[in-house]
């Protein structure tokens, strides 16, 4: 199966709303919806019909709008595969439908057990190609990290090859997975659907701290379609974050629609969930550790990280305590234009250094200024 530009589902809208009881209004989802179709977003995942009528309603809403608007994302609603919720994911007219079912723990050897979870399966499926026959129809089998290996391929074989679903996700629901693990399950059901046409999807939890780094373990392992979120939001500690997968697969190479080359308005957008976060829970989702767009990524203290660029940001800010070395002070001082002596850099240096150990505190930029003028 050849994966061709990746697939990208952000699931802000649903499972961003199952973190810390994060709730965001019509007007909000309409907002979000806006960022992510400006970003180049392919699907995102508007609601969960089955959870309220309101989900029904807003779901039709943000599908219409998009319509009329002549957005380019298409529209996703998630749902149970059973009838009842079927029936109210079609009212949303939604053309993607996305189902999960759950079989974490499900003995291989349990033959009757298989029997009714194939047959349900199966009864669902042609139940929603009937109520909208061309929907696109995306099964995930949760959870992977707990699942028999005999009974996950057993699913995916009848989901690939029997009902030859669109696309088939293999979420870490329970954030266990190692990056070495998941990549072993994912290439096996990847095998499984080459010359299918069914697409693996991957969608990876972050208990562990793992979900970025696993999700893009699940497309160097084969899979064409990553389900994330902004800013990584979602159950408990979320899942893989839009921006961060996004622009480690661009550097890597994959064909992506996702813009990870405009910084700015991925900003805007993180921006904007972040204060709908703080507004409705009282808690921040940026901060000074959050990757790529934090302070702390492009904040230089020790002596080596002077010698040449580091990390990610494109621009540097310095703290100097005894862990500085020449290079970085070199640095500081040309970026806070601060006159100095060359010749009398290691001595500058050296004062900061005892400043810093003396004082037990990063030494501040009026302070070497101060070491600099008092050697003058």
């Amino acid at each position: 199966m050849t994966v061709g530009t990746i697939t990208v589902i952000d699931q802000t809208l649903r499972e961003g709303m199952q973190y810390r009881g994060l709730m965001f209004s019509r007007e909000e989802r309409l907002k979000i919806l806006e960022f992510q179709e400006a970003l180049g977003v392919d699907i995102s995942q508007v609601g969960y019909p089955s959870a309220h009528v309101t989900e029904i309603e807003t779901a039709r809403f943000l599908d219409e709008t998009a319509e009329k608007r002549g957005y380019r994302i298409r529209t996703a609603v998630l749902g149970r595969a059973l009838k009842r919720d079927i029936d109210q994911m079609a009212m949303t007219g939604v053309r993607d439908l996305h189902f999960h079912i759950a079989q974490e723990g499900s003995d291989p050897r349990n033959r009757e057990r298989f029997e009714k979870v194939f047959g349900t399966l199966k009864q669902s499926i042609v139940h929603a190609r009937k109520k909208r026959p061309s929907a696109c129809i995306g099964v995930s089998i949760l959870d992977i990290g707990r699942t028999d290996m005999a009974f996950l391929t057993a699913c995916a074989e009848l989901l690939i090859h029997d009902l030859r679903i669109d696309m088939l996700t293999l979420p870490d629901t329970s954030g266990i997975l190692s990056p070495g693990q998941l990549d072993t399950k994912v290439r096996k059901i990847v095998a499984m659907a080459e010359e299918s046409g069914t697409r693996i999807g991957v969608h990876c939890h972050n208990d562990m701290g793992m979900a970025t780094a696993n999700t893009v373990t699940g497309v160097s392992a084969g899979a064409g379609v990553i389900e994330v979120t902004a800013l990584g939001i979602g159950e408990r500690n979320g899942i893989g974050d839009l921006f961060l997968v996004g622009k480690c697969l661009a550097d890597q190479g994959y064909a992506l629609n996702l813009r990870t080359d405009d910084a700015d308005l991925f900003r805007r957008y993180y921006e904007y969930v972040d204060g709908r976060c703080y507004e409705k829970t009282g808690v921040r989702l940026m901060e000074d550790r959050t990757p790529f767009f934090g302070r702390s990524v492009r904040t230089h203290v020790a002596g080596t990280h002077g010698r040449k660029d580091y990390g990610i940001a494109t621009e540097a800010e310095y703290c100097l305590n005894v862990l500085c070395g020449k290079s970085l002070v070199e640095k500081f001082l040309a970026s806070r234009h601060i006159p100095y002596d060359p010749g009398a850099l290691s001595e500058i240096v050296a004062k900061i250094k005892t400043l810093s150990a003396e004082s037990g505190r990063s030494v501040s930029a009026e302070q070497v200024a101060g070491i600099v003028h008092s050697m003058q």
